[in-house]
């Protein structure tokens, strides 16, 4: 079932094109990544899918409502992580959620369940003004995880994070989606999206060229080659095909193989190769 629909979506900012007769779905319980290079369109897309900007022509919906009239019950069913914090500096993080849980009406025991799932449960008497930056991003996603949304949509959210911060988020994300939230991100991190999305888009020139499972992609754009490091020796190509085969089948046999890997390009090689740009 479709949580997300997307047709024929256009976007215009004084004559600029940012997105281009965009149309894709999202399903119920899916991690979807949008992925491309700051200024593609991506944040101009997820604005127009939570109602903050209307589109020039097309039509989106989102838990069934068209986006330019959703109301208070379905904007209860969302969630949204951006950089516009929104937090109080001179509370402390407890005191930050203890506020937004009374104005989403959810139980002040949800307080204490959003700071376990991102990790800040020792720190939740600390002021907001003294966190670092990867604290911020673990509060900000609390806060949007306190009323438990069906759908919940998600800005770089780890945008410039420390590796241990990223790690807790994923974390975060991951717990929330195994409970059925749909999640919908915008990154320019590759890895991020490989590790998080059931499927990801690619956008490029407010156009969606490819799209697909991170592995389906892999395997699609694979030149179905494997590099083996034997014992003593550098790395060396196999090719699929008989001649390989029984190559491989005597190095096996002579215990020679000390790493075996198959080639799939990465997506950041995949994106390049379909538009032509890298990601910065």
């Amino acid at each position: 079932m479709p949580i997300i629909e997307v047709d024929q979506i256009t976007k215009e900012f004084s004559g600029q094109v940012a997105l281009n007769k965009i149309s894709f779905s999202v399903q119920q319980g899916e991690v979807f990544g949008l992925v491309g290079p700051s200024g593609a369109g991506k944040t101009t897309l997820l604005q127009l899918l939570t109602g903050q900007v209307k589109a020039d022509t097309g039509q989106a919906k989102v838990l069934g409502h068209t986006t330019n009239r959703l109301r208070g019950e379905q904007l209860q069913e969302i969630g949204i992580m951006t950089d516009n914090s929104g937090l109080y500096d001179r509370l402390s993080i407890y005191d930050n959620l203890k506020l937004y849980c009374r104005l989403y009406g959810c139980s002040l025991k949800r307080v204490e369940e959003v700071l376990m799932i991102v990790h800040l449960g020792a720190e939740q008497k600390k002021k907001v003004q003294h966190l670092s930056k990867g604290m911020r991003q673990r509060v900000l996603l609390a806060r949007a995880l306190l009323h438990e949304p069906q759908l919940l949509f998600l800005d770089e959210p780890t945008s410039a994070l420390d590796p241990m911060n990223t790690y807790y988020i994923h974390q975060g994300l991951r717990t929330l989606n195994q409970k059925g939230t749909t999640i919908f991100l915008t990154t320019h991190d590759m890895r991020e999206a490989e590790v998080l999305c059931h499927r990801v888009a690619f956008l490029h020139e407010g156009k969606l060229p490819l799209m697909g499972s991170p592995i389906e992609l892999r395997e699609r754009f694979s030149d179905a080659t494997v590099t083996v490091r034997l014992t003593g020796r550098e790395p060396m190509i196999l090719q699929n095909g008989p001649e390989d085969a029984q190559k491989m089948y005597d190095y096996f046999c002579s215990n020679q193989i000390v790493t075996i890997h198959s080639n799939e390009p990465t997506l950041d090689e995949i994106f390049i190769h379909v538009t032509g740009r890298g990601l910065v």
